[in-house]
This record gives C-alpha cells, sequence and structure tokens, in this order.
C-alpha cells in the first residue's frame, strides 16, 4: 500500500520509539504531527526531519487532556486536510511495588497509557470516519500479555490497550474502512526506564540490558511500516515484537 503523502498524528514523539516512528514515516513521505509536551525536543526532531527532506509539524500536546489532543487533531487536519495515520505511543513504566502505595505514579499511568490512547483516538476518529480510511496504532507491551512483579498497574494499563484495539478494530474496521493494529513490543531501548523510582528495579532493568541486546526504537518503527504498507485487504491486528534472546 502506498503511504506517501500521507498525514500522521504520533503522540509521545519527543524521544525514543516516537521519535524512531516519526523519523521513518517522513522518510518514507508521510508528512507527521509531532505531538508531546516537550516542545523544545519537539522542534530539534522537526529540524531534523525537515534537513533529511522530510515534512513535520510541532503540535505540543498533553495526551491526559482531551481538548489537547483535539486541539492537536484540529490543527494537523486544518493544514493539511485530512488524518490518516494515528500512533497512540506516549506511554510512562514507573515500576514499583504495589505495597509500596505509590498511589500517584498509578494514576499517572492510567491517564497517560489508557486515557491518552482514548482521548487521541477519539480526537483522530471523526475525520478518518468521514474519509473512510485510516490506521490506528496502539502501543500495547508485553507486559499486557503477561503479568510481572514491580508491573501490576502498568501491565494492567497496557492489557487495557490490548483490549481496547482489538474492539476498536472490531467495530470500525468493517463499517468505517478504518484499520487497527495493536504493538506489543518486549525490551526496547527508551526513556520508559528512566520513570523508575524504586532502586531495585532499577537494578534489575539494568541487569536485564547486560543479559540480551534491547531493540531499538527503529525495531518498532520497521514493524509499524510493514503494518501500514500491507495491501488494505489485510489488518495486521497485532504485532508482538521481541529481542531474540527474550523469552518474556
Amino acid at each position: 500500500m502506498q503511504i506517501n503523502g500521507q498525514v500522521a498524528l504520533v503522540t509521545g514523539a519527543s524521544s525514543g520509539i516516537g521519535a524512531a516512528i516519526a523519523r521513518k514515516l517522513a522518510a518514507e513521505g508521510v508528512i507527521v504531527g509531532l505531538a508531546a509536551r516537550r516542545e523544545d525536543k519537539l522542534r530539534a526532531l522537526m529540524a531534523e526531519i525537515t534537513a533529511a527532506g522530510g515534512q513535520a509539524i510541532v503540535l505540543e500536546t498533553d495526551v491526559t487532556d482531551r481538548r489537547s489532543c483535539q486541539d492537536a487533531a484540529r490543527k494537523l487536519i486544518e493544514r493539511f486536510g485530512r488524518l490518516d495515520i494515528l500512533v497512540n505511543n506516549a506511554g510512562l513504566m514507573p515500576l514499583s511495588d504495589v505495597e509500596s502505595l505509590k498511589v500517584d505514579e498509578w494514576q499517572r499511568m492510567v491517564d497517560v497509557n489508557v486515557s491518552g490512547v482514548l482521548n487521541a483516538t477519539a480526537a483522530a476518529l471523526p475525520q478518518m470516519m468521514a474519509q473512510k480510511s485510516g490506521h490506528i496504532f496502539n502501543m500495547s507491551s508485553i507486559a499486557g500479555r503477561k503479568v510481572f512483579t514491580g508491573l501490576s498497574v502498568y501491565c494492567a494499563t497496557k492489557a487495557a490497550v490490548a483490549a481496547f484495539s482489538d474492539g476498536l478494530r472490531m467495530e470500525i474496521a468493517p463499517k468505517h474502512n478504518i484499520r487497527v493494529t495493536c504493538v506489543q513490543p518486549g525490551a526496547v531501548k527508551s526513556e520508559l526506564y528512566d520513570h523508575i523510582t524504586e532502586e531495585k528495579y532499577r537494578q534489575q532493568m539494568d541487569e536485564l540490558a547486560g543479559s540480551m541486546t534491547f531493540l531499538e526504537g527503529e525495531d518498532i518503527a520497521d514493524t509499524i511500516l510493514f503494518a501500514l504498507k500491507a495491501p488494505p485487504r489485510m489488518d495486521v491486528a497485532e504485532l508482538f515484537v521481541l529481542p531474540t534472546e527474550q523469552g518474556w
């Protein structure tokens, strides 16, 4: 499927997986709306994409704020007339034991990892339905398929993303010709680990990184390109992507 000239909204685009996805999409001729809170990071990424011959715009966005997501989608549509791709990538992963009762961290994960997906999806869907076309990518995780100690709340949020993705696909794909793909990565190099405040889990992640070769953000971007370029008759509903050395 040809994606050159399509318009994408990528949340969590200021670093890591989101930035890698934005770069890859732009290199394929997609116009990319860079959505995140850190405007300085987005502007640097936009300059990089532009210098490489791509096209991107900065959309300072807080995915936990419904109006902020609506404004980002509106600005993108007003400028380019359409919205073809949504990548719900923004996420947090502050590991901790439940008994630590880091309730503020729990709530923040729910707000970003779950509500953020819902808010951005609700902002993008009306345009996609009007076009009778589109592709939504929701970033879940291996943690949405298997529960790990220290990740109870994170696992719950990612399981919610996986469930929402499947229900969304069943509802809108046949009726509106909008494809939905749930991406479920294993260990990937990213800023997610910077959110961990419990020392034992920071150490565990450091040890894990020393025991295997983590995926790069570019690997996840390539999986998204694979699903995007699939024939229109084909919806890659799930992509479970792990480092070769990672069992679980």
